[in-house]
């Protein structure tokens, strides 16, 4: 016990936990972030790094651990490799996998005009010419085949001018070994410029080593083709969505038997995060959101036999399976969260239906504070459905007392309002700070059936508009509510909610806050760079007229066409390297607030894009969010 004590106070600061006994601002960025590098070979240690953000550096800080699999046994090691088996190295151990950036296309202004060296010109002749947070200079990554012993290097994608692994997200996930050693099946969208832009179509693409041909695996699917793996009886496995330009469509496992594709989640109304094969090949463990958590399902594997594929949901409770780490024997290692807990190792043993807690890195700052209470209801919708809202109570909670109460307006908008911990949006901070946090799992989220789901589409400020008010509406009836004290916040499509609720909102709330919020929707299709998105969620171009659901998006649906009833106090947040809800949305939204002469202050982030990375410039997001509501609410 006492070496978890030490390798936990290793990664966390001590000097401000005492502080109050609740969660501070200042603790939440001294907690460790355990991320698992994997299970060595026998089985009988899990590898993980901590990073513990360094403040005052604005950096964060990783150490790595081994510790065994039942957790009892902890030790520090200066790094992983050797412990835990490459998936990057082919089975036979001739060659290994990477990825790195090459240059393709001329696109700078010194690419064109010789002795230009010092010009920062861009040019381009089609869109994808910048994605999340970087412009595009011409280079893509590419999966790289190197021969262990004459060094000789392969480029796969044999100098095209697509992206493997994928932007801005993809690793070495995108990429897998053949079992026998003699191909490579990567992932890659090779579409360019425009098409790009518009399109979801990934594929699988086989590369044979000794043909040193390439053939795309999945043609005849016209949406996302991801995370290719391979059974124990080596049959290509792979996560499908089945429509083009659909981002948030239905996710399937999809196993390629005998040169038949079967789809084992077809019949299930749900769709797939992740999965990992069983060491038997007869199962496949998978995470999905379900009734507001994401939880651990299983699924058999019929072969070609006519055995029913039967799913099966594992494990219950107010918390989320974040991620499959491996698995030894009967049990399965995964990172687990929830409301009042950042992400630990824990271990679930199938055959007894129990955890264990494998990692302890925060432990400690947490045995010193007081958590929030969190309650799980269910709310009637105007359209008479059920929807699960969650509560969460300020630690301490006194029932006699009033709390100034946020509604939280979840962004995605195809995201689900879960027992997650975020270090932005961190609801045991809120709590912390003496709020009450409303957070409904409104139309569009999923977990709840794919109809709920993809009921948010092309219905933007329709039902999920009167969700949310139907959430804080009941909640507000509880009597420690303070009806005259509430506020209504969110981010990305949550931004463009609290923007469209502002003009709606009929005296509800009386502060609003939006971070990297969609405005204006017209400005938003102009320059929005995975053009898909809103073709598909608004319905298309503004300047289609006989587009009725585009022309309704961009009129009833704008939440610019409002703004004459805006009477709120408003805090505007933006990134200036943030290219998927660019920065102009944020101005217009807070010049627009000043125009009317309402209270408003723009948090303007240079050098952070849709989200908040860096350790000072989280202090001071949350520093201005609780200096909003105290001056506001």
């Amino acid at each position: 016990m006492k070496r978890i004590l030490l390798a936990t106070l290793s990664v966390v600061g001590l000097q401000a936990i005492a502080q109050d006994n609740v969660m501070t601002k200042e603790l939440l960025w001294q907690l460790g972030r355990v991320n698992p590098v994997g299970i060595t070979e026998k089985g009988n240690y899990l590898i993980y790094k901590v990073g513990t953000p360094n403040v005052s550096k604005n950096t964060i800080d990783y150490k790595t651990f081994q510790v065994s699999v039942d957790g009892k046994r902890i030790k520090e090691i200066e790094n992983a490799e050797g412990l835990v088996k490459d998936k990057n190295l082919s089975p036979d151990g001739k060659y290994t996998l990477s990825h790195e950036v090459v240059k393709i296309n001329k696109v700078l202004g010194k690419d064109y005009y010789e002795g230009m060296t010092e010009s920062n010109a861009y040019v381009f002749d089609g869109l994808d010419y910048r994605h999340w947070d970087t412009w595009n200079d011409g280079t893509f990554n590419h999966v790289m085949l190197t021969h262990n012993e004459t060094k000789e290097k392969t480029d796969l994608l044999k100098g095209e001018p697509y992206y493997s692994p994928q932007m801005p997200f993809g690793g070495d996930e995108d990429y897998v070994w053949s079992p026998d050693s003699k191909k490579v099946i990567y992932v890659s969208k090779k579409k360019f410029g425009t098409e790009y832009a518009l399109s979801t179509n990934t594929d699988l693409y086989e590369y044979d080593i000794e043909a040193k041909t390439t053939k795309n695996l999945t043609e005849s699917n016209k949406g996302y083709d991801t995370k290719p793996s391979f059974s124990p009886n080596g049959d290509l496995t792979w996560l499908q969505m089945k429509r083009d330009g659909y981002e948030a469509d239905k996710n399937d496992i999809i196993v390629r038997h005998k040169g038949v594709d079967i789809n084992l989640t077809a019949a299930w109304d749900g769709t797939v995060d992740s999965f990992v094969w069983s060491a038997d090949g007869k199962k496949v463990y998978f995470i999905a959101p379900i009734d507001g958590t994401m939880q651990l399902f299983e699924v058999n594997f019929p072969g070609a036999t006519r055995i029913a594929v039967q799913v099966k949901q594992l494990t219950k409770g107010v918390f989320d399976v974040s991620g499959i780490v491996g698995i030894v024997k009967d049990q399965v290692f995964v990172t687990r969260t929830d409301f009042n807990t950042a992400s630990e190792v824990y271990s679930y043993d199938l055959k007894k239906k129990t955890w264990n807690q494998v990692t302890h890195v925060n432990d400690v700052a947490y045995s010193k504070i007081s958590k929030s209470k969190v309650e799980k209801r269910y709310v009637t919708t105007t359209d008479g459905k059920k929807m699960l809202v969650w509560v969460i109570l300020p630690p301490n909670f006194d029932p006699n007392k009033k709390y100034p109460t946020l509604l939280y307006c979840q962004g995605g908008p195809q995201s689900i309002v879960s027992p997650f911990y975020s270090f932005r949006w961190n609801f045991q901070l809120m709590a912390a700070e003496g709020y009450v946090i409303v957070a409904p799992n409104r139309r569009g989220l999923p977990g709840f059936g794919v109809e709920w789901n993809e009921a948010i589409s092309k219905d933007w400020a329709g039902q999920p508009m009167k969700d949310y008010l139907s959430a804080i509406d009941e909640v507000s009836k509880e009597k420690y509510v303070d009806k005259e004290r509430l506020g209504a916040v969110g981010a990305s499509y949550g931004g463009y909610s609290v923007y469209y609720l502002a003009g709606i909102h009929e005296k509800r709330f009386k502060t609003f806050i939006a971070h990297c919020g969609v405005f204006n929707l017209e400005s938003m299709y102009g320059t929005t760079e995975e053009v898909f998105f809103p073709n598909f969620d608004t319905g298309g171009a503004y300047w289609d007229k006989e587009n009725k659901d585009a022309q309704k998006a961009y009129t009833e649906f704008n939440p610019i066409n409002n703004v004459a009833k805006w009477d709120t106090p408003l805090l505007v947040i933006h990134g200036g390297k943030d290219y998927r809800v660019p920065i102009g949305q944020g101005q217009e939204a807070f010049q627009a607030a000043q125009l009317r002469g309402l209270k408003s202050r723009f948090l303007y982030l240079p050098d952070e894009n849709h989200w908040v990375l860096q350790p000072q410039n989280a202090q001071v997001w949350q520093g201005e969010f609780f200096r909003w509501l105290k001056e506001t609410l």
